[in-house]
C-alpha cells in the first residue's frame, strides 16, 4: 500500500477511536469528576485516589477500558502523523522550503516518540488505577504525558504546515 492509501485508513481509525474515546469519557463525566486528561496529569497518589473515588466503579472500568484502546489509538495517531510529516518533508524538499525540509529529517518521528511515551504512560497509568505503584506511578505517567503532549503538538503542527503549504504551493514545471 502507498503512503497515502495508509493515511487514508490510518486517518480513519484515528477520528473512530477519537469518537471511541470521548465515548468512555461519559461514565466520568456522568459522575461529575474530571476525565481521563485529569488522571493523566494527577501526579500524586492522593491526587488518584480522589479521582478513582470521584469516577465511582462505572467509571473507574470506563478509564481500564479506555487506556487500553488507546494502545490502538498510538498506532493509528503515532503512524498517521508520522506519515503526514514524512509527506511534509518530502514536499517541503521539492518545493525548496529550506526551513520545512530541514525540520523534516526529526520532527516526523515525534509523533512515534509521543506514541512510545504514551504507551508507557498508559502502562503507569493502569498501575496506579489498580491502587498500586505509590506516588511513583502517578508521577512517571505525568511526565510520560507531558513528553506525549509536547511531542504529538510539534508534530501536529508540522503536519498542518505541510498541508497548508500543499494547498497553497505553486505547480512545479513538468
Amino acid at each position: 500500500m502507498s503512503r497515502k492509501h495508509w493515511m487514508i485508513v490510518l486517518g480513519t481509525a484515528t477520528v473512530v477511536l477519537t469518537v471511541v474515546g470521548v465515548l468512555l469519557e461519559r461514565p466520568m463525566e456522568h459522575a461529575g469528576a474530571p476525565g481521563i486528561l485529569a488522571f493523566e496529569f494527577a501526579a500524586t497518589k492522593a491526587r488518584v485516589s480522589q479521582l478513582l473515588a470521584e469516577w465511582g466503579p462505572a467509571g473507574r472500568h470506563a478509564a481500564r477500558v479506555s487506556l487500553i484502546v488507546d494502545y490502538a489509538y498510538m498506532v493509528s495517531y503515532g503512524g498517521f502523523f508520522t506519515l503526514a510529516g514524512l509527506a511534509t518533508r518530502d514536499l517541503s524538499a521539492r518545493q525548496g522550503w529550506r526551513r520545512l525540509a530541514a525540520a523534516g529529517q526529526i520532527v516526523p518521528f515525534f509523533a512515534a516518540t509521543a506514541a512510545c511515551f504514551d504507551a508507557i504512560e498508559n502502562v503507569f497509568l493502569l498501575i496506579a488505577l489498580a491502587g498500586n505503584g505509590g506516588n511513583t506511578a502517578p508521577l512517571l505517567a505525568t511526565v510520560c504525558s507531558s513528553i506525549k503532549w509536547m511531542l504529538i503538538t510539534l508534530a501536529i503542527i508540522y503536519a498542518i504546515c505541510g498541508a497548508v503549504g500543499w494547498f497553497r504551493r505553486t505547480p512545479q514545471p513538468a
